[in-house]
Order: C-alpha cells, then structure tokens, then sequence
C-alpha cells in the first residue's frame, strides 16, 4: 500500500479530532498557507497578514501553562523548511506548544497528550 500523503494524513486527523473533541471543534482549525498562488493573490495574503511557516493546524486552549497547541503535519520523511523552524522558535518563545506530527498516530497522541493528561 501507498503511504499517506501529508494531506491525507491531515484530512483524517481533523476527522478524528471533530469526532473526539467536538466541543472543541470551535478553536481548532487549520492555516491554509501551502498551495501555488500568482504574485498578485500572494500579495495580497500577505498584505492582510498572512505568514510564511504558520503551523497547519492550531487549536486555542491553554493547558499545562501553553496558550495553544500548534501541530504541523508532515508525511514520513517529510522536513520542516527554515521558515517552519523559524515559526517554530517564535511561537515557543510566547508559551505555545508545538509539534511536528509525522503520521496520524503521532497527531492523535499529541492531542491526547496535550487534553486529557
């Protein structure tokens, strides 16, 4: 079988996370920053704040003296770019938690993780 393309793996943990915390679904919600976009859409985004690097998905509860779990989503194998890592110190910096999550197992245990214990 064809291993899971990092979309794929995403697509099945937000599913997981809706059915599993779906009191939480309201703060929990992905950055669409990846994608082929022309100058002027770029530009655009930008101009209204978009950031190179953000995290793909981001959910908003405080817990265990974080202000946010940020979960980036890779395929196995896969590897942060340097504006990834440069998001990643950043976000550390002001008390968020993040994670790099390499298959849908990983994911899932890092928000279990991160909610229930």
């Amino acid at each position: 079988m064809k291993p899971l393309t990092e979309r794929q793996i995403q697509i099945r943990f937000v599913s997981w996370f809706r059915q599993r915390y779906p009191e939480a679904s309201g703060v929990f919600f992905s950055v669409p920053n990846g994608g082929a976009r022309n100058a002027w859409t770029a530009k655009n985004l930008k101009d209204e704040g978009a950031l190179s690097g953000v995290a793909d998905l981001i959910l908003l509860i405080p817990k265990h003296g974080y202000a946010s779990l940020l979960i980036e989503m890779k395929k196995a194998g896969g590897r942060q770019s340097d504006t990834q890592k440069q998001f990643q110190r950043n976000a550390e910096k002001f008390k968020n938690k993040y994670v790099v999550c390499y298959s849908l197992e990983e994911a899932q245990q890092a928000v279990i993780d991160y909610l229930e214990k």
